[in-house]
């Protein structure tokens, strides 16, 4: 028949849900502190509990060897011959018990003592027992008791231990009073200094997927099936639903009669907004179905590797697809589990003007490019601002004569070359003709040049033709050798011809 010390161990231990025998350990390790602590030894000690009678009994352990060299601690090894004298039936090489007496004489610090050590090693054994309990549990929906509120955490009673929710893992919506009872999802269990703390939370999407389980027979025997949940605990969840069966609406399943059980998950949930969207395989249509109740024009696919959308909206939709504070573009990419740019119709239309620009920009021609400019022309129209061959084609001759030093001859030249370099461009033939000018002297000229000329020099004989009828130059020798520098000065002295 078992003792009494053992039947309250027994007791204690289905109180604590840890094994008897752990607590006996626990019993004979403080015996051994205690009689350490009162013999003042380091011998090797040991304990014993009596199941039947109830006595501990402690004890020395030491290791028997053949003779005295061998012995290198008296503490922990003893000869065979000085074994032989306390038990004649030891063996080289076996173990000797040297009783220690504990009855009546360890006093009460030792009991003390022993007390502590008991408590410690019940209190271990409780946390790995809580440990192993819930660390598979972990994402499991329990029934739980408010027991006490610390703070900003409020502690709930979750049947073998307590368990805690921060602040973070709850909903703003919610507020809890002492030995309510709710609905919680285990989020961890954390192995601290002070035992294994179970974590658990009421913002977890895992609690409206339960939710959804509860409420909707569709949900629970598997005809409609969740595919994603976003949520964002007291503001909105957005949840993903695909039917199996095609007489079966999925959306419709979910919201019920008039409403009847999405509304009572919205009760349990404080109010919660719930959006329910139908799940598709193909992102593009997922992502319209997704950012509802906005209205969306278009969505681009920019690098499916990256799961990279674009999403264009009208510009009076782009403050609903992106809601409050990002939340509704937020929770859709979330529910996607793609990356998503959201513009309106203005700054996409934008974007691809610039893009268009800075097309324009690179491919934009230098002066130099054109052989029928010469360098003091490319230098006044480089001073006026003009710098590229498609902003001289852009040019009106009117723009092009209020430029210093350029008269209608020159930008009648000046049209002549950019459009011998643009068919040469297009792979036309070069026109060489020079327009037609009433009774101008240079005209015929340039209608007389041999096939040879270039068109560099018909365009400085117009510049040519323009300073002789402003006025004579200094000499007729300079003049022939620097025609361009003659059509400068031409022009600062004959402001008359820009008149004109």
């Amino acid at each position: 028949m078992a003792s009494e010390l053992y039947n309250t161990i027994d007791a204690l231990s289905r109180e604590k849900g840890i094994d008897p025998q752990i607590v006996v350990s626990a019993v004979e390790d403080a015996i051994v502190v205690a009689t350490r602590k009162y013999y003042k030894t380091q011998e090797n000690l040991r304990a014993e509990l009596d199941k039947d009678t109830g006595k501990i009994r402690a004890f020395a352990v030491k290791m028997i060897v053949d003779n005295p060299e061998q012995v290198e601690d008296p503490n922990l090894q003893v000869t065979l011959e000085d074994a032989r004298k306390i038990d004649p039936s030891v063996e080289a090489g076996g173990e000797l018990h040297i009783p220690k007496a504990t009855e009546g004489i360890l006093g009460r610090i030792a009991a003390q003592l022993a007390k502590q050590v008991i408590f410690q090693k019940v209190r271990e054994a409780e946390r790995d027992t809580v440990y192993n309990e819930y660390i598979g549990r972990v994402s499991e929906i329990v029934n739980a008791t408010v027991k006490r509120i610390e703070g900003p955490d409020v502690i709930f009673d979750i049947g073998k231990a307590e368990s805690r929710m921060p602040r973070k893992e709850q909903s703003r919506l919610e507020s809890f009073a002492i030995g309510e009872r709710v609905r919680v999802v285990i989020a961890r269990v954390e192995k601290a200094s002070k035992g294994p703390q179970v974590v658990v939370s009421r913002a977890a999407p895992e609690l409206v997927q339960h939710l959804f389980q509860t409420e909707v027979p569709e949900i629970y025997d598997g005809t409609v099936v969740i595919r994603a949940i976003a949520r964002e605990a007291g503001e909105r969840t957005k949840i993903a639903v695909m039917s199996k069966d095609k007489d079966v609406d999925a959306v419709g399943a979910c919201v019920g009669m008039k409403g009847m059980r999405v509304q009572s998950i919205i009760r349990e949930l404080r109010g919660e907004k719930i959006d329910i969207i139908e799940y598709h395989e193909d992102p593009v249509t997922f992502a319209e179905k997704a950012l509802q109740p906005a209205k969306v024009s278009r969505v681009t696919v920019l690098d499916p590797a990256e799961k990279h959308l674009e999403v264009v909206v009208d510009d009076s939709q782009l403050s609903l697809a992106i809601g409050k504070k990002g939340q509704n573009v937020r929770l859709a990419a979330k529910l996607l589990g793609w990356k998503i740019d959201i513009k309106s119709e203005e700054e996409k239309r934008q974007e691809v003007e610039q893009q268009m620009s800075a097309l324009v920009t690179s491919t934009a021609t230098p002066l130099e490019s054109v052989p029928g400019l010469g360098e003091g022309l490319v230098e006044k129209l480089s001073a006026a601002g003009i710098n590229t061959v498609e902003a001289l084609a852009d040019m009106t001759p009117e723009q092009l004569e209020a430029i210093e030093g350029i008269g209608p001859k020159t930008v009648e030249k000046i049209s002549l070359a950019v459009n011998n370099y643009f068919s040469s461009l297009e792979g036309g033939e070069a026109a060489t003709a020079a327009p037609e000018s009433e009774g101008s002297g240079e005209i015929a000229a340039g209608q007389g040049e041999p096939e040879g000329t270039s068109g560099d020099a018909a365009v400085e004989s117009a510049a040519e033709s323009e300073a002789r009828e402003a006025g004579p130059t200094s000499t007729d020798e300079s003049a022939s050798e620097s025609p361009e520098l003659s059509s400068e000065a031409a022009s600062e002295e004959a402001p008359a011809e820009h008149e004109e």
